[in-house]
């Protein structure tokens, strides 16, 4: 009797928006795939073009509202019937030893999902380092919770995780115009979050100016080494000094608003209480 591979037991499950310059890249790179799942928000460049194009391709369309909201949608009402969910940016690019090592894994019926660390590249160049953490981005169907964290989404797993030896290239090939606005949506989400949950010296930090944009870029260009990398270095540096300077002043621009007076009314009622 033949075991199925791993592979025919997972979908690719993405979330797209204006996703023309990476999205046909990104498909290429999940030939094995039977079935893809895509939740559009409204894309209008060419990203559903490319995916209606693909047979694979199930393309759902629901506005964005947070990246917890879109993702439980695309996760859970769906339809995915797999036993193995593989969530996707449409930036990400699965390598081929990942997808060698996903072909041969017989996963234990108590793990829960997979943790899988990031290579980096900037329009196609590769980098030697990132400040991008490893993510769980496959997850057992029926074992996780999807939370709201701030400018993105948290995943809580329920059971055992392990770590994958093959690896993620996340590669955005969209313009510093599209990062810069972005950013501004992401951080505007981000401080609200550093300010409401207890958080770690880095944490303060970053919603306590001026330190958090300096050390980003410094520690990504000199500790990570990305001064070797050339200009592609240079651009993912400044990037995250761009990201935290945005953070930053959001966090000052709050901290400098006065609070808003108490309407007359108001006012009014409570001296009449007072009295």
């Amino acid at each position: 009797m033949t075991v199925p591979s791993l592979l025919d037991r997972i979908t690719p499950v993405l979330l797209t928006h204006d996703e023309a310059p990476n999205i046909r890249r990104t498909l290429s790179r999940l030939r094995w795939a039977k079935t893809i799942v895509v939740v559009d928000s409204g894309s209008a460049d060419g990203t559903l073009a490319v995916l209606r194009a693909d047979a694979r391709v199930r393309v759902f369309t629901r506005p964005f509202d947070t990246h917890a909201n879109q993702w439980r949608f695309a996760v859970m009402e769906t339809g995915v019937a797999t036993d193995w969910i593989l969530r996707l940016d449409a930036d990400y690019h699965v390598s081929e030893s990942l997808i060698e090592e996903l072909r041969a894994l017989p996963p234990a019926p108590d793990v829960s999902a997979y943790e899988i660390a990031f290579d980096y590249a900037i329009f196609g160049r590769p980098l030697r380092g990132s400040l991008y953490p490893p993510k769980t981005v496959l997850l057992r169907r029926g074992r996780f919770a999807v939370l709201d964290r701030g400018h993105t989404e948290g995943w809580r797993v329920e059971g055992r995780v392990e770590t994958l030896a093959g690896r993620i290239v996340h590669d955005d090939r969209k313009s510093s115009t599209r990062f810069v606005a972005s950013q501004i949506g992401y951080m505007s989400r981000e401080v609200e979050r550093l300010d409401a949950e207890p958080h770690s010296l880095a944490g303060r930090l970053r919603s306590h100016p001026p330190l958090a944009p300096i050390a980003a870029f410094v520690y990504a260009y000199f500790v990570k080494g990305l001064f070797l990398d050339g200009r592609a270095g240079l651009y993912y540096a400044l990037q995250r000094l761009v990201a935290e300077s945005i953070l930053a002043l959001l966090a000052l621009e709050k901290r400098l608003t006065p609070p808003l007076e108490a309407a007359p009314s108001t006012r009014e009622a409570k001296r009449d209480r007072a009295d």
